[in-house]
Order: structure tokens, then C-alpha cells, then sequence
């Protein structure tokens, strides 16, 4: 309920005068009742002329009055509604944008689209019964005073009746936000299933899998559909009693009315404003039982986006805002026991890569931990510096859809010379020459027209166009074949000479390459050396590398490894 004031506040005056509209609108739609009946008991009489013009004049002008209000209202009222959805967008896209490297291990992105989108739209169009809303109790209070001075008995009628209305209205709205929630999750969760079988289209068809994805993601629509159902119930009884009540209460105030009118009690004219005022009545219930029913709908949206809007980034200290070091220092991560020393090629060898890359994400603070880079806790300095100078390289980073000159220059235009250099260090120059116009050839989001290993090359080429001081690369080599791997370890090592550089791998065409490998069991150094001194004194590292694992048994552990011999 706050997230929907904040965004009633932020817009007050606007509100204000679309409630002002509203008002209007609505009282104004009891007059002309009042105007029909004073011609006819008053206009329509022998020689009376002049009186029945100036009612019929009357009644016009209150129509065209009542046309500019309902126009002005509307276009007040859109703009209310885009004004809530466009700042609620902000919002999620700036959480979204300050998650960062944190978004996908906390929501999926069909979750992060249905709210976006769906939850976004609902909300602002909850927005609207601040308009209408404040009208429709002014014009009851209006009728109510008309009434009473026709007929005190109709007045109280009225007033007790409006009210009853929305009584059987109430436990359908409970209802309607139990059931509202559960589908928004489901719908969420589909979303994301969807997207992640469109995105692994091909290993799906590769390994087989496709139609048992399929299969997962039929059931899963058909329970959507089964809530949606429930969702669509609840509603359609609440549509129902919106339209339902009020024409029944229409009918009942009308044949009261009409008898009074037989009886002689009220006059024929009395009647017909009678008449006009319960049906101008069914307007405002309306509004009293779809005011609740979207303020139901949007109390729902709202806790999805204030949830959202609530996670927290995985790394801390994120207020801190001191300098990092000033020259190339070491990074160290107390939690594994890895010390990266500037200007070398360090690799991480685990049998796990996750536990390797969780080291990564410490290092280049995606994480909260004790990382320290010199003498200062990495978490203490300021997150844009180190964004800045520390990039993390991911094998699965985001490849945005455009030419591919834009997608691996990044942020900045790079000039054809250094795109030249960082092709030959990523071994990519036969991407460039398979593509029908070269840098200028599109690629899809998600490089979905790209092989795997051409991916994994175009992310590497991105990182090494970027030059950062310390490049922390995750398996930059895992997608490709042992040729393509070759030539990339040794251009990898000349284009990051003289800087810092940390790969995760266990190949050993890179690992012969790094200065320093730190072979990690569970998550922690078990060794240090160069590749060759792990060789010699690890039997485990020697397991690992020759694509075992280090929990062979121990007979098994002295076995000469088949890839050791590769230079």
C-alpha cells in the first residue's frame, strides 16, 4: 500500500486535478435528471414554451459540459496511469541494473519480465480509482440530497441500499488476491522455464532433450491455465455483481418510484428524475466494486515489485567509497588462499569449476567475502573503481543483439587496429571471415546465431578489448578444440603480458601457459607451482588435468596422464 502512494504522491497534482475532473464528471451526471424533470412538469403545459426551451437548452449545455469533463478525466487519468507505469519500470530496471552479476542467482529473468510487464501494467492502472473513485462518493452524497428532496423514503433507500452492494462483494475480493498471487508466480516461473528452453534450443536437440523439456513445460502451462481458470472464476463473479447489483437496485428504486408516482405522492416529472438518479447511481456502484477489485489486483502486483525492489547485491559494504591502490597490487582471498600477483597469468585448476569460479566472484567482488586488493578490504572501495579496473569475464556473460563491432567494443569505439589484435589473441579472426559482412554482420541476442565456441571467443574478445587491469576470465577455452585452444593460450599470455590475468581451467594447454597455477580441492589451495611442479609432486593435480577427477582411488592416483605430454 505505501508503493502505490509513493506513486500517487509523485504525481499529487496531477491526481489532484484528475480527481478534481473525476468529481466533476460524475456530479455533473446527476444534473441532467434534475433538468428532465423540471421540463417536463414544468415545460410540458399549454403556452409554457419559453420554460421548456430554456430546460432543453439547459440539458444541452450540461451534456456538452459533461463530454469535456469525461474527455479531460480520461486524458488526465491515461497520463496518471503511464506516468505509475513508467516510474515503476525505472524502478525495476534500476534494482535490475544494481543486482547486477547477483540478478539471475536471485530471479529468474521470466520472473523479472512478468513483473516488468504484467505487475507493472496492473498497478498503474490501480492508479485510475483516484480519479472516478473520489467522484463516485460525491455524486452518491449529491443523489442521496435530490432524493431526500423528492421523497424522503427513496433517500433512504438509496443510502441504506448503495452500501448493501458491495457487501457480497468483499469475500470475492479476499479470494481474489489469494488466487491472484499464486498465478502471478506460476505465470513467473513459466516465463523463466520458457526463456531457458529457448535459450539451450540447440544442446536440447543436441543431447536429446527437447521434448522432455517440452513435456515440462506443456504441464507446467496446463497447471497455469487450471490457475488462470481459478483467477478467471473469482473475477467473473465480481464483473458479474458489479453489473448485476446495480441493475437489480435500478429496478426496485424505479418500481418504488413508479408506484409513489401512481399514488400521487410524487409527480410524473419526479418519477422520470427518479428514475435518472438510480441510473446514475449504477455508474458510481460500479466504480465503488472495480475500484476494489483492481485496488485487489494491484496489492497483489505491488508486494511482487516491493519484493523485488528488496533484494539486496551479494556483495557488501556497497556504501563504502574509499580509492583503491594506486598501482597494480596483490588480490587475495582469504576464504580459498588464492594470491593474485600483478603483471603474471595465474590459473585456478579445481575439480569443481563452480568452487573456481565462486573464487572469481570474490576476487571481483560479485560476492560478499574478506577479499583484500593490497592492503584494503576489496568490499571498502568504491564499487564503480573497481567495476572499472577488475572485470570479470564470464563464460555464460550476456551478448546483446547488434553488429558485432558493437558487441564486442563495448562501451567505447575501437579503432580497427586494436580490434585486429584482440581477434588474433581470442583466435577469431574465422569468425569475422565466416560472417556475410564481416564486423558488421548481426548477431543475435545471446549470440544465438553463433556456435558455442564462436560465443565463448566473441566474450573473450569483448574482455580483451576492454584492457582492464585485471582481467578474471572463467573458462575461456572450455567450448573449443584442442587447435583453437593452443593458439589461444599462447595469445591469451602475449596480449595480457605485463598485466594481471586469472583463468579457471583445467586444460592443460592453459594451465603450461599461467606462471603460477593453484590447484583447489573443495574450494581451497592444495597446492601451489608452475604447471610441471604440480605435475611432478600432485598426483591428484596430474588426475585432474588428463580429465580425471582427484577422487580416484588411491591405487589409481600414480596412472601417467594421457594430455601430459602437450607442450
Amino acid at each position: 500500500m505505501r508503493y502505490l502512494w509513493w506513486l500517487i504522491i509523485c504525481q499529487r497534482r496531477r491526481i489532484a486535478a484528475g480527481s478534481l475532473l473525476g468529481s466533476a464528471w460524475m456530479v455533473c451526471l446527476t444534473l441532467p435528471p434534475y433538468l428532465l424533470s423540471r421540463a417536463i412538469d414544468d415545460g410540458l403545459q399549454p403556452g409554457r414554451w419559453p420554460a421548456l426551451t430554456g430546460w432543453v437548452a439547459a440539458l444541452l449545455g450540461v451534456g456538452v459540459l459533461n463530454a469535456w469533463l469525461a474527455i479531460m478525466r480520461h486524458r488526465t487519468m491515461t497520463r496518471v496511469r503511464l506516468d505509475a507505469a513508467f516510474r515503476s519500470v525505472r524502478a525495476v530496471v534500476t534494482q535490475a541494473t544494481r543486482l547486477g552479476g547477483a540478478l539471475p542467482r536471485r530471479v529468474t529473468a521470466g520472473e523479472v519480465v512478468t513483473i516488468g510487464f504484467g505487475d507493472v501494467a496492473v498497478i498503474a492502472n490501480t492508479l485510475t480509482i483516484t480519479g472516478p473513485g473520489v467522484g463516485a462518493v460525491l455524486a452518491f452524497v449529491v443523489v442521496a440530497a435530490l432524493l431526500l428532496a423528492v421523497e424522503p423514503l427513496l433517500a433512504a433507500v438509496v443510502l441504506l441500499g448503495v452500501p448493501l452492494l458491495a457487501v457480497p462483494v468483499g469475500p470475492l475480493l479476499g479470494r481474489l488476491q489469494g488466487v491472484e498471487a499464486t498465478y502471478r508466480e506460476r505465470q513467473g516461473g513459466l516465463a523463466g522455464r520458457f526463456e531457458d528452453m529457448v535459450g539451450g534450443l540447440r544442446v536440447l536437440n543436441g543431447i536429446g532433450g527437447k521434448e522432455v523439456y517440452a513435456e515440462r513445460y506443456r504441464r507446467g502451462s496446463q497447471e497455469l491455465r487450471a490457475e488462470g481458470y481459478r483467477v478467471g472464476a473469482v473475477t467473473s463473479w465480481i464483473q458479474a455483481l458489479g453489473v448485476g447489483l446495480p441493475t437489480l437496485f435500478l429496478g426496485a428504486v424505479t418500481w418504488l418510484a413508479a408506484r409513489m408516482a401512481a399514488q400521487g405522492t410524487i409527480s410524473v416529472g419526479e418519477l422520470v428524475a427518479v428514475y435518472g438518479y438510480a441510473a446514475v447511481l449504477v455508474v458510481p456502484v460500479e466504480f465503488f466494486i472495480e475500484g476494489g477489485y483492481g485496488l485487489s489486483r494491484g496489492l497483489v502486483a505491488a508486494r511482487r515489485v516491493i519484493r523485488f525492489l528488496g533484494l539486496e547485491p551479494d556483495s557488501a559494504g556497497g556504501g563504502a567509497a574509499a580509492d583503491g591502490p594506486e598501482s597494480p597490487s596483490t588480490l587475495r582471498d582469504p576464504e580459498s588462499g588464492v594470491e593474485v600477483v600483478p603483471g603474471r597469468l595465474t590459473a585456478l585448476a579445481g575439480a569443481r569449476p563452480s568452487q573456481s569460479a565462486a573464487v572469481v566472484e570474490r576476487l571481483g567482488r560479485f560476492t560478499g567475502s574478506a577479499a583484500t586488493w593490497g592492503a584494503i578490504r576489496l568490499d571498502e572501495i568504491d564499487l564503480t573503481q573497481v567495476r572499472r579496473r577488475i572485470l570479470v569475464a564470464d563464460n555464460e556473460a550476456d551478448l546483446f543483439a547488434g553488429p558485432l563491432r558493437e558487441v564486442i567494443g563495448g562501451a567505447r569505439d575501437r579503432d580497427e587496429e586494436s580490434i585486429g589484435r584482440a581477434l588474433y589473441a581470442a583466435a577469431a579472426q574465422d569468425i569475422v571471415r565466416g560472417l556475410p559482412d564481416g564486423l558488421d554482420s548481426r548477431v543475435d541476442a545471446q549470440g544465438r546465431n553463433l556456435s558455442g565456441g564462436q560465443r565463448q571467443r566473441v566474450r573473450l574478445v569483448r574482455a580483451l578489448l576492454a584492457d582492464p587491469e585485471v582481467l578474471l576470465a572463467v573458462e575461456p577455452t572450455s567450448a573449443v578444440d584442442a587447435h583453437t585452444e593452443a593458439a589461444m593460450a599462447s595469445r591469451l599470455r602475449a596480449a595480457r603480458s605485463g598485466r594481471t590475468t586469472v583463468v579457471t581451467s583445467t586444460s592443460p594447454l592453459l594451465l603450461d601457459r599461467a606462471d603460477t597455477v593453484y590447484y583447489l580441492v573443495d574450494g581451497r589451495v592444495a597446492a601451489v607451482g608452475s604447471h610441471r611442479e604440480l605435475l611432478d609432486r600432485e598426483p591428484g593435480y596430474r588426475l585432474l588435468v588428463s580429465r580425471g577427477t582427484d577422487e580416484e582411488p588411491a591405487d589409481e592416483r600414480d596412472v601417467p596422464p594421457s594430455r601430459e605430454a602437450v607442450p
